[in-house]
């Protein structure tokens, strides 16, 4: 069992999903107190909780995005004087005291754009510019520098979304917007010490899997400086990963890091937080309400880290996937996180080379290596022949196969004989008619089958096509292209996510409908088209005819490095 380790005072012990883990008492606002970056549940107290029980709103997000007219205190003060009054009006008491957030314009592509086309003319659509904050109390954190958001009900920059949009944005050579938001990113390290969920102050409290680093190494293709210049942010980053980790002993965690009983450190998704999460307060309250059995804290921490981890929500994390309050996100150290976090090491490793400092990068190599040695020892299924989850409670890696499983592909930290039985597992469990599966459970939730997310596919693709396995990534590309293909020629738009047991299919299920636009599916779909396209004759959409795998120029097989 993972022991607690106090590291100041500002930690109070709290039983989570089994074992004792240190938490802050407030989250991140009160280690801010020179800006406004308190969350509006805090900020609003019984009015927000208020508003959100009442579903005045049929989205949750709504009311955490509305902007306070004027000083939240005084708007508090007159509710409290007169919500008991017979007469009282919470809407109208909204609207007097709030601005809402607006709806966003639909956009209606021109006739006839092919699928390149209707992406490339979204770019700017989905640009936007909030170098100010449009008042003190609005829960969006202004940035400096224009960003790309991926659509629908998403109105702010998203964290890992943005690296499979920058994906997108070099094959269109829009270098000078991918710059920008890693200027924005770079910006949050700097000010916050991590890069946000999102740029909401309600955010604050938690991040994403880390891919800040990728996001430079993309950079750097197009500028041959950019790991130099970015390589402060990227140590802070790595700082923030792993806070709390000299002091650890065997069997203890801290937040975001844990150190095993044979010494191995690894990482977890963590929110500092243990309260429902403004964006979906009362799906959080009737989770802890079904589970009575369970501190609600406890369910509300395991709620926000698996939103940290962007699979939000999965059976990856739960002990029954029909029950969502079973979800112990805190207690499961993931295979993908630790694949990014072995990624990170290396291009840190290589940021210190090329500026110089040989020492430093013989010490990232050397935390490198030892993470791929702990992700082989202890994220590796040898009974069933794939990369999966540890378990904190039990001690030993967990059986599920989930698209997480091509992580440590896709970042080249796989033994070239374990890639090929990852690739054979992909090709007979998770690979259907529309692309690969999330997971191979139908839970309900929108992380779950029958969904596939982009950013899932391209990670599966690129890792596959890494190990030599052209066929399976030619199917994985080749399937979703034509799933997003087929969905565009009826909708005329891009979505969130899709449904791979069938082609031509939004996906479904999670806490919201589904979301058009959508930043990681354009962008992973541009790659995907010029993979399947020749250089010299590259295509505006998908061909009539699927490309044989030994069509393309095959890859060096990688090594563990």
């Amino acid at each position: 069992m993972i022991r607690p380790r106090t590291l100041r005072p500002a930690f109070l012990p709290l039983a989570l999903g089994g074992a004792l883990l240190g938490v802050t008492t407030l989250g991140y606002a009160d280690d801010n107190p020179a800006t406004q970056t308190t969350s509006p549940d805090i900020l609003l107290g019984p009015l927000f909780n208020d508003v959100q029980s009442a579903k005045l709103f049929p989205d949750q997000k709504t009311f955490a995005d509305a902007v306070p007219k004027s000083d939240p205190l005084m708007i508090l003060a007159d509710y409290r004087m007169q919500h008991t009054q017979s007469s009282f009006d919470l809407r109208h008491f909204v609207e007097m005291n709030f601005t809402l957030p607006a709806e966003g314009e639909k956009y209606v592509p021109p006739a006839g754009q092919s699928l390149r086309e209707h992406i490339d003319d979204l770019w700017p659509v989905l640009t936007r510019t909030t170098d100010k904050a449009s008042n003190k109390w609005d829960s969006l954190l202004p940035l400096p520098k224009p960003y790309v958001v991926p659509g629908g009900r998403f109105r702010e920059v998203y964290y890992w979304d943005s690296y499979f949009t920058m994906l997108g944005l070099a094959e269109s050579d829009h270098w000078d917007k991918i710059s920008d938001m890693v200027d924005n990113f770079a910006y949050e390290i700097d000010t916050f010490g991590h890069i946000p969920n999102g740029n909401r102050s309600y955010y604050l409290s938690r991040s994403q899997p880390p891919f800040f680093s990728l996001m430079v190494e993309l950079l750097a293709t197009h500028d041959s400086d950019a790991l130099k210049k970015y390589r402060p942010q990227m140590e802070k980053e790595y700082a923030y990963w792993m806070a709390g980790v000299d002091a650890l002993q065997p069997g203890q965690a801290n937040k975001r890091v844990v150190k095993l009983d044979d010494g191995a450190v690894l990482n977890r998704y963590w929110d500092d937080r243990d309260t429902p999460r403004p964006e979906s307060w009362l799906d959080d309250v009737n989770t802890a309400k079904s589970n009575p059995n369970r501190p609600a804290t406890e369910i509300y921490r395991d709620l926000r880290s698996a939103a940290a981890s962007g699979w939000d929500f999965s059976s990856r994390w739960m002990d029954d996937p029909q029950k969502l309050g079973t979800i112990r996100t805190t207690s499961i150290v993931p295979v993908d996180l630790n694949a990014l976090m072995f990624k990170m090491e290396k291009l840190l490793a290589r940021a210190s080379q090329e500026s110089g400092d040989a020492a430093s990068a013989s010490k990232y190599e050397t935390l490198a290596t030892a993470r791929q040695k702990a992700i082989e020892s202890h994220l590796w299924n040898d009974k069933e022949g794939w990369y999966a989850d540890y378990d904190l409670k039990s001690k030993k890696v967990r059986n599920q196969l989930t698209a997480a499983a091509l992580f440590p592909l896709y970042v080249k930290a796989a033994a070239q004989d374990r890639a090929e039985k990852v690739a054979a597992a992909t090709s007979s469990r998770l690979l259907k008619p529309g692309g690969i599966a999330t997971t191979t459970v139908n839970s309900g939730q929108q992380w779950d089958a029958p969904n596939g997310w982009a950013p899932l596919q391209w990670v599966a693709a690129e890792g596959l096509q890494n190990y030599g396995q052209e066929k399976v990534s030619m199917d994985v590309t080749w399937r979703f292209l034509k799933n997003v293909q087929h969905t565009y020629d009826r909708e005329k738009k891009l979505v969130e996510k899709y449904d791979v047991s069938t082609t031509g299919t939004g996906g479904g299920g999670g806490e919201y409908p589904l979301q058009d636009g959508f930043g990681w599916s354009n962008g992973v779909t541009l790659k995907m088209l010029d993979r399947v396209c020749p250089k010299e004759k590259p295509c505006d959409s998908v061909p009539e005819n699927r490309p044989a795998a030994n069509d393309e120029v095959a890859p060096v097989k990688a090594s563990a490095q």
